[in-house]
């Protein structure tokens, strides 16, 4: 069975919003309100803009709206990285912080670089079929006025051929 490809990606932002929000409880804890509140918002706000991309009807605006957010999500995420929020301290026998860090950090990552291929994807799709819209069959054109009589307009009388019975 083949998934539609909207429902893949929001399958796979669920997938990312787990595993970004279980990182998200080792933020240091003067970050819970800070950092760590603002790309827990903005990874909503993507999902919210993903629900809103497959409901409306033209999809352009939404779509670029998600776009920017997604890269503001990227943006949140990388800072959060090189501020160090990541590492947490390891327990003996576990990797390093700076390793445990790195690995979390890199998944994530991943995660959003393959939200970022798809909503770029469905963007593209979107902008290819504004481009081209399908191609209906031609209407033929309203007759004028002046085709438009009445059989004793054009001169024949009742009882002949074209009256109106």
């Amino acid at each position: 069975m083949v998934i539609h490809s909207e429902a893949q990606l929001d399958q796979r932002f669920l997938a990312f919003a787990r595993l970004l929000n279980t990182y998200l409880q080792h933020f240091p804890k003067f970050e819970k309100y800070g950092l760590a509140l603002a790309i827990r918002q903005c990874a909503y706000d993507v999902y919210g803009l993903i629900v809103e991309g497959q409901k409306r009807y033209f999809k352009k605006t939404s779509l670029t709206q998600l776009d920017i957010r997604h890269e503001q999500l990227r943006m949140l995420v990388r800072l959060a990285h090189e501020l160090g929020y990541f590492a947490f301290r390891a327990g003996a026998g576990q990797e390093t912080g700076a390793a445990r860090a790195e690995h979390r950090y890199l998944t994530l990552s991943r995660h959003i670089d393959e939200l970022g291929r798809m909503i770029g994807g469905w963007l593209r799709e979107e902008k290819r079929k504004a481009a081209a819209p399908e191609t209906a069959p031609p209407l033929a054109p309203p007759p004028h006025r002046a085709e438009i009589r009445s059989p004793v307009a054009r001169g024949t009388a009742p009882g002949e051929r074209g009256e109106w019975s």
